[in-house]
């Protein structure tokens, strides 16, 4: 039953995702359509990416007592709300406020989804659980954009939307029949609330998660005109590469949470980190191999994706208590980090009117998150010796 109710949830990650992602690979055909720059339209990624970065941590911490069903319940039915808005939506305003709907349900359903499978199984488990979680948002970058632009030449964009509504009804569905019973958090006064944030284990913590997904964020935006400019790839190519790129995603992700549970979130995050630093550090001397860059592109790919589940565990091992707070704040962070690295990257591209120093400045990003995983887990190591 629990292994149903995972791979239910991993299935509404794989929508919610979708419904996030799917609109840049469409975003001229909507700003064709509502009459808007490609800059106006693109801006649709940023409510999303705002309400759910803004948005989740204060909606779950109202939510912590909530049961977990119900929860799930409130967040996929307004998902499917925004789902219905976008498909409708003739104008630009109520495209918008459809992105923020989505955005906030979304965020709150991915979290609450984390939080929940690591009630369902064993502690030994959780980390290959949220692995499989994961799984859902990696397949959603491999399959649900193509397929959403897909559809999009086929009927409309609108219809993207349709489907999605009509499948998130049959996860609801799944999840009101099947999912047992799951209290909430325990409740956990504000103040206390605070404190567990002010940790300096869960801050540094943080800090990983920025710098990471902000070098990675500086590479993967700018990863297309990379390949193209200075791996000299073809434009046909590129999208057969990317496909690749995904498909070592989705097995990073999964085996990434095995790992986790086997060897500890410790020693996954470390050498995951460091192989995301050095692969990228090396990348620029190997520019003239094709071949051997776009192995190292794979490697950092998949380290990439390998570590995301061991930085879930490592939070809601530090955390059980406030494991949905810390969470959807981990989430909130991964997105303003995305945001200030295709921000950074943009700079890097100005300056150098080129594309290929940007694996150092990712590398040197990534670096700093180096730096705060150390000093999380001496923190943590200096807190478990010393005498109670």
């Amino acid at each position: 039953m629990n292994r149903t109710v995972i791979y239910l949830l991993t299935l509404g990650v794989f929508l919610t995702a979708t419904a996030e992602l799917v609109v840049a690979g469409i975003l001229n055909v909507i700003a064709e359509e509502m009459n808007v720059s490609i800059a106006m339209a693109g801006q649709l990624i940023s409510a999303y990416s705002l309400a759910l970065a803004i948005g989740t941590p204060i909606v779950i911490s109202m939510t912590s007592r909530m049961g977990r069903k119900k929860l799930l319940s409130c967040a996929l039915s307004f998902f499917i709300a925004g789902c219905l808005l976008s498909s409708f939506s003739n104008d630009y305003s109520m495209l918008m406020v459809s992105r923020a709907i989505l955005g906030l349900s979304a965020g709150v359903f991915l979290v609450v989804s984390f939080s929940t499978v690591a009630k369902l199984v064993p502690p030994e488990k959780i980390g290959s659980t949220i692995g499989t979680i994961i799984l859902g948002f990696s397949c959603a970058i491999v399959l649900g954009v193509p397929i959403g632009i897909t559809i999009t030449n086929w009927m409309n964009w609108h219809l993207i939307f349709i489907i999605l509504a009509f499948l998130s009804i049959l996860i609801l569905l799944g999840i009101i029949r099947l999912l047992p019973k799951i209290e909430g958090d325990i409740p956990v006064p504000f103040k206390n609330q605070l404190i567990v944030l002010a940790s300096p284990v869960i801050l540094t913590g943080l800090f990983i998660t920025f710098f990471r997904d902000t070098g990675n964020s500086i590479m993967y935006t700018y990863l297309t005109p990379f390949l193209e400019d200075i791996l000299l790839l073809r434009p046909t190519t590129i999208g057969l590469i990317m496909l690749l790129f995904g498909v070592f995603g989705v097995i990073g992700s999964r085996l990434g949470g095995f790992a986790a549970d086997k060897w500890g979130t410790k020693r996954i995050i470390l050498l995951c980190i460091t192989v995301h630093a050095v692969s990228l550090a090396i990348l620029p001397m190997v520019t003239s191999l094709q071949i051997a860059g776009l192995a190292i592109l794979a490697v950092w790919v998949f380290s990439m994706f390998v570590v995301a589940p061991a930085l879930q565990t490592y939070f809601i091992q530090e955390a059980p208590q406030s494991s949905s707070l810390v969470l959807s704040l981990n989430t909130s962070i991964t997105h303003l980090a995305l945001a200030a690295g295709a921000g950074l990257g943009g700079v890097a591209a100005s300056s150098a009117s080129s594309v290929f120093y940007h694996p150092w400045v990712a590398s040197l990003t990534i670096g700093l998150g180096l730096i705060a995983a150390i000093v999380s887990f001496s923190i943590r190591q200096n807190k478990q010796t010393v005498p109670a």
